[in-house]
């Protein structure tokens, strides 16, 4: 019985997977189980940061997982508060809380937003913006503002209001209507079809969040650590959230979830208030440390060449009509339906993956430009 007959009888029935095995892997290159190479332009949805069994990352991690794989937080460990100062060194942000996904951080973000304004005895309702996507707990789809993803799994949890991405005046109306005590965006919609937000739009949330003494939650799950050429993508704007969230990048193949926590909520949270198992897992915050660390000037300089060498390439070119996102995120529009492209990259070597209408591309951040212009050639062949 083989590997997919298999999955289909024993796996749940949530992923609509390609007709590939994937066994192996090694930088931007995987092999399914017949040796066939494929460069990977997806890095596990943006979470392989430099790419399949990196040698530095592999080392730390294997020295962490030989000497104290898990303790839970009863104790204290190197790892996690390593990687905690780090990231708030990085980042001006005071505290970090410590999960295992995406999601998880950003329930935690939810959490903080509402015990800060249950605190200040005012409303707890939170504003998040059309197309966004937030993660698959109850909780973070209803921040999530997309109803495909709310349809079969109602009642959602209460206090989210949702408002177009890029619109100054619905936001001001929703201010206006809802008193919102947060604001939570990504600055770069990945799942709702790679589309940046409008620099005027998120200084415009800067100063309504000052102004009503609202927060901003950045959620950085998918663009963050190092993908837009900058370490975060608020970065880009301006701005300094009072909240960012991260994971899928931060532990470069291990999960990892964190919730970093600025000034006015740095203490938000008391013994007892927020919990959780394997957050903070030594082995995954050991991975995490390696990966931050080396996200140093020269690699996020690589990555905004790289992307310059992806846009020349794509823009123009037969049977592409745009390209949009930020950095090493990018969302290609193309004459033909994305997955007719996706399926032709794939039988050619090339692994890519769609959002919404557009193929998606998320590579190493490290990956060898030759390996690049040579994924490029098989992309803009698909597309013709």
């Amino acid at each position: 019985m083989t590997t997919k007959t298999k999955d289909s009888l024993f796996v749940a029935n949530t992923y609509k997977r390609f007709p590939l095995q994937l066994v192996k892997g090694k930088g931007a290159i995987a092999y399914d189980e017949n040796g066939k190479e494929y460069i990977d332009l997806a890095s596990g949805i943006a979470v392989n940061t430099f790419g399949y069994a990196d040698e530095e990352w592999t080392k730390a991690v294997i020295e962490q997982l030989t000497t104290l794989q898990h303790t839970s937080n009863l104790y204290y460990t190197d790892p996690c508060v390593t990687l905690a100062e780090l990231l708030c060194e990085k980042t001006g942000m005071k505290k970090v809380f410590f999960g295992n996904s995406g999601a998880e951080a950003n329930e935690c973000a939810v959490k903080a937003a509402r015990k800060y304004a249950e605190k200040k005895g005012r409303s707890t309702t939170i504003l998040t913006l059309l197309q966004s996507f937030h993660g698959r707990t109850l909780t973070t789809l209803a921040a999530t503002g997309q109803e495909g993803f709310h349809k079969d799994f109602l009642p959602l949890t209460d206090g989210f209001v949702h408002t177009p991405a890029n619109d100054i005046e619905a936001l001001e109306r929703a201010f206006e209507e809802h008193s919102p005590c947060a604001v939570m965006f990504e600055v770069v919609q990945g799942e709702g079809g790679v589309n940046p937000l409008n620099y005027d739009f998120v200084q415009r949330i800067k100063e309504l969040c000052e102004k009503n003494d609202a927060l901003m939650i950045a959620d950085e799950v998918q663009i963050g650590n190092g993908r837009s050429g900058k370490l975060y993508g608020y970065m880009h704007y301006d701005i300094t959230p009072d909240v960012v969230t991260t994971a899928k990048g931060l532990g470069g193949g291990l999960p990892i979830g964190a919730c970093l926590l600025g000034e006015k909520v740095q203490d938000v949270f008391t013994y007892g208030s927020h919990g959780s198992t394997f957050g903070a897992n030594p082995v995954c915050c050991a991975g995490a440390v390696n990966i931050i660390s080396r996200l140093d000037d020269e690699a996020l300089k690589g990555v905004t060449d790289r992307a310059e060498l992806i846009r020349n390439a794509l823009i123009g070119a037969e049977g592409i009509e745009s390209v949009s996102g930020l950095g090493l995120m990018m969302g290609i529009k193309t004459t033909k339906p994305a997955g007719e492209v996706i399926a032709k990259c794939m039988e050619n070597g090339v692994l890519v993956i769609s959002a919404k209408d557009k193929v998606r591309l998320l590579p190493p951040l490290n990956i060898p430009t030759d390996v690049l212009k040579k994924a490029l050639a098989v992309i803009i062949d698909a597309c013709k």
